[in-house]
């Protein structure tokens, strides 16, 4: 659904503007999540996941982080750099091991080290052949690396996080809705409403999925099915939305798939070392 059903489903709200289309998906995720977690735990369970002022702010620079990554992705998806998003979810494992060490106080191994200095160096050919910085990539892959880091530091439940997290953002999505009059394009024509109103399914399936697939399948699975997403975002642009795809991008993905191979390598030989040694 993230490689593939995502980004068909947002291009196809092409003529509706970015941030607007953040906006549905903030106010139709708030009704979706909100009915099914105040059905299934009941509003004591959003107060008990607040809690404080201090986890109101952890929900805020969430919020913020996820906002961003949001907008960034969906401007990629309608403006045709959906291959430049792509990057960005290939980059984004390799920056939640580097934030694992800037602020887990993990440690890297020889295998780490080595993915990281290629996918690096695959980024900064990009940035010499463009002249510039490729900021979708950069974007999507920081800011959906820093969110899973205060996430987990945190210790947020999931679906109530994202509750949270769309309903801090209501007033804002709802006052821009208005802004534009009368909701935007939602009530102008019938199918452009309805998959507006989809957004909000669209947002919060791929995530319940995904917390059933973490519960039941090894964390080395979970690490090689995480390919998967950019790869149907990397075909869908360049087989189905013919963007392009240069030398340039060529060399940066060989690099990018190179240090995702090396990681991945890294990864299964210490499961199996771990796996070996509580075996004994």
């Amino acid at each position: 659904m993230w490689g593939l059903v995502n980004p068909v489903f947002f291009k196809s709200l092409g003529d509706v503007g970015a941030v607007e289309i953040v906006a549905h998906r903030v106010v139709w995720t708030v009704v979706l999540v909100g009915i099914a977690v105040l059905a299934t735990r009941g509003p004591a369970a959003i107060v008990n996941a607040v809690g404080s002022w201090r986890r109101l702010g952890v929900f805020l620079v969430t919020t913020l982080l996820v906002t961003t990554n949001w907008t960034v992705f969906i401007w990629a998806v309608v403006n045709s750099r959906l291959v430049e998003a792509s990057l960005g979810y290939f980059i984004n494992p390799l920056v939640n091991v580097l934030l694992g060490v800037l602020f887990l106080n993990e440690r890297l191994s020889r295998g780490q080290m080595l993915a990281v200095a290629i996918a690096s160096a695959g980024v900064g050919s990009l940035v010499v052949s463009y002249g510039a910085v490729p900021w979708v990539a950069l974007s999507l892959a920081l800011s959906f690396g820093f969110y899973a880091l205060v996430r987990k530091k945190a210790a947020v439940d999931p679906v109530i996080g994202l509750l949270v997290e769309t309903a801090l953002l209501l007033p804002a999505a709802l006052g821009y809705l208005l802004w534009l009059g009368g909701g935007g394009a939602f009530g102008h024509a019938w199918g452009e409403s309805i998959l507006l109103v989809l957004a909000g399914p669209m947002t919060a399936i791929p995530l319940v999925l995904f917390m059933i697939g973490a519960s039941r399948l090894t964390l080395t699975t979970m690490g090689l099915l995480q390919y998967v997403g950019p790869i149907g975002q990397l075909l869908l642009g360049v087989l189905v939305y013919g963007e392009a795809f240069t030398s340039s991008h060529a060399t940066a993905f060989a690099c990018i798939w190179l240090a995702l191979a090396v990681f991945t390598a890294d990864a299964v030989h210490s499961h199996r070392a771990r796996a070996a040694a509580t075996a004994k």
